[in-house]
């Protein structure tokens, strides 16, 4: 009996062990993914791209919502919300502002990495 319950817990220890990993490399590449794209949105806005700030903001900011789906992160979140002014700013137009906002979130999505 206790050999049966030995393998039992053994096999399920051994199951979550494979799973665990897969799920913080999960949200760490959801959010390499969203650096990537805020970089994108910053270099967009440098060069007076109002559009290409809310395209590439838009896509990092799923990539991040991801992210914190798998893993909750306070940086994470305050990259988030920075990535959402950064979209509402340039979709009004302002390149310059929507860009500070992905620098901001590009520091809180670098810290949450």
């Amino acid at each position: 009996m206790i050999s049966r319950r030995f393998a039992a817990l053994a096999l399920i220890l051994g199951l979550m062990a494979l799973v665990v990993p897969k799920i913080s490399l999960a949200a760490e590449n959801y959010v390499a993914e969203a650096i990537s794209h805020t970089k994108e949105a910053i270099a967009a806005g440098k060069a007076g791209h109002a559009d290409g700030v809310v395209a590439h903001s838009e896509v990092a900011l799923k990539h991040a919502e991801a992210g914190e789906k798998e893993k909750a992160n306070p940086h994470l979140e305050q990259g988030i919300a920075h990535l959402k002014e950064a979209v509402e700013t340039a979709k009004k137009g302002d390149a310059a502002i929507g860009t500070k906002h992905a620098e901001e979130a590009l520091k809180h999505l670098e810290q949450a990495q």
